[in-house]
């Protein structure tokens, strides 16, 4: 096959999400026929370093040999069974495992196919233990302005980017917004960690008056991704958790996408010295091959279900939840992280790419230049109405898979991804910029 047949086929019958069909007759989709390490590669050889790990899935590069392989393994035995009424190896080595890296003591794993099946869940399931507990009036969520959780009816009504939202106004349940600690708002001579403060008193004011209504406060621990890759102190979550145990408010971590070392530790709330109430996993779980999410959770709100009364239990399902394979490929993930230090690697990686992009955090087009971790952004100055497409159109062209949030540039590429490779992005993006 070559890349115009299976555009014209694709164009013909797939519907490719967060999309404007119509764009794709300006801007073809880009064909991909194989993947190896960061590079994808379509039907003429061509090949495109994956900047963005496929949406922020791709932790250890595509083609991972020894997860191959685990799948290969696990294929031989078990495929799938149903999670409700029966069990299987790899999801109980898997909750185990996650028992143990998470922050606190997170003990207990409910499972879901992808971030935003993962946020209804924790969303539900902190509505439900207040029915339980007794304080039946404890039905909204707390989020922070800007934020994103997903694109499901639940996880849209915690979520504010308007582009997802506004649509599908009608059918949300409003929640309510606090202000974002994003350290690109703090005012003139403050510091992000004095902005942080001052967002967590009117989150504090907020729940003073609202605690007796307040299920839960949900956010993303350190960066808020769709909303332009907006990072902000570890102060925040701090004062969050502080706040959530003195209103009696659960705190629902989203790591879908900061997890599994994207910010430089394992998860995200580490770097606050802090544990959630409820933390939702996804995204580089499985290394970006299968679908699977995670929900952890306390003992204390796991007790809140556990009744003769089935009406009490958590009744919540997926068809797929555990599936055998996900889980396998989680625990490979897991394996190699731990086993090749791959933190150790990134955290080398990033200070070689700080050094490397100096003439772009200098450059006059790019401002509040940003790292966390393995994820940096900036904004553009004077970017055009459309300047997203077209710079990541031209961004292709130059070798590189890059998608603007609006006018910020981000590349959050494969934890493994090597100095070559490095140079050969901010190369790009400098020429590009």
């Amino acid at each position: 096959m070559t890349n115009a047949e299976l555009l014209q086929r694709s164009l013909a019958a797939v519907w490719h999400p967060c999309t404007q069909m119509q764009h794709h007759e300006r801007i073809p989709p880009v064909p991909v026929r194989r993947a190896q390490g960061v590079w994808l590669y379509d039907f003429e050889g061509r090949r495109v370093l994956d900047a963005i790990s496929s949406w922020w899935v791709n932790l250890l590069g595509h083609g991972n040999p020894r997860i191959n392989a685990a799948l290969r393994e696990q294929l031989e035995s078990l495929e799938h069974v149903m999670l409700a009424g029966f069990t299987h190896e790899p999801v109980v080595q898997l909750s185990e495992r996650l028992a143990r890296l998470a922050p606190g003591r997170l003990g207990h794993c409910f499972y879901g196919s992808d971030g935003a099946s993962a946020v209804e869940i924790a969303l539900k399931m902190s509505f439900h233990y207040w029915r339980n507990a007794g304080k039946p009036a404890k039905t909204r969520f707390v989020a922070l302005s800007n934020g994103y959780h997903g694109e499901t009816l639940g996880a849209l009504s915690v979520t504010d980017i308007p582009l997802f939202r506004d649509t599908y106004a009608p059918l949300l349940r409003a929640g309510d917004l606090v202000p974002s600690p994003d350290a690109r708002r703090a005012e003139p001579g403050e510091s992000a960690k004095e902005h942080a403060l001052r967002c967590a008193r009117a989150l504090e004011e907020h729940l003073a008056a609202h605690a007796a209504r307040t299920a839960a406060l949900i956010l993303e621990p350190l960066v808020q991704c769709a909303g332009g890759m907006a990072m902000y102190d570890a102060e925040y979550l701090r004062r969050a958790r502080e706040l959530c145990d003195r209103f009696e408010v659960h705190l629902i971590a989203d790591e879908i996408a900061v997890g599994f070392g994207r910010t430089g530790t394992m998860f995200a709330c580490e770097q606050a010295g802090i544990a959630p109430d409820v933390l939702c996993l996804s995204k580089g779980l499985t290394g970006g091959y299968l679908p699977l999410s995670a929900v952890l959770t306390t003992d204390d709100v796991y007790r809140a279900f556990y009744d003769e009364r089935l009406t009490r239990g958590f009744l919540h399902s997926h068809s797929y939840t555990g599936n055998a394979l996900a889980c396998r490929a989680a625990l490979a993930v897991l394996d190699i992280l731990e086993q090749d230090r791959i933190l150790e690697r990134s955290r080398r990686t990033a200070q070689y790419l700080n050094a490397r992009a100096s003439a772009l955090r200098a450059h006059p087009r790019a401002a509040h230049f940003r790292n966390t971790g393995m994820i940096w952004a900036f904004d553009v100055r004077d970017a055009a109405a459309d300047f997203g497409p077209q710079f990541q159109r031209r961004a292709i062209e130059a070798g590189v898979l890059l998608r603007p949030l609006g006018n910020t540039v981000y590349w959050m590429p494969p934890l493994v991804i090597e100095e070559p490779e490095v140079d050969f992005l901010v190369d790009a993006v400098e020429k590009l910029i």
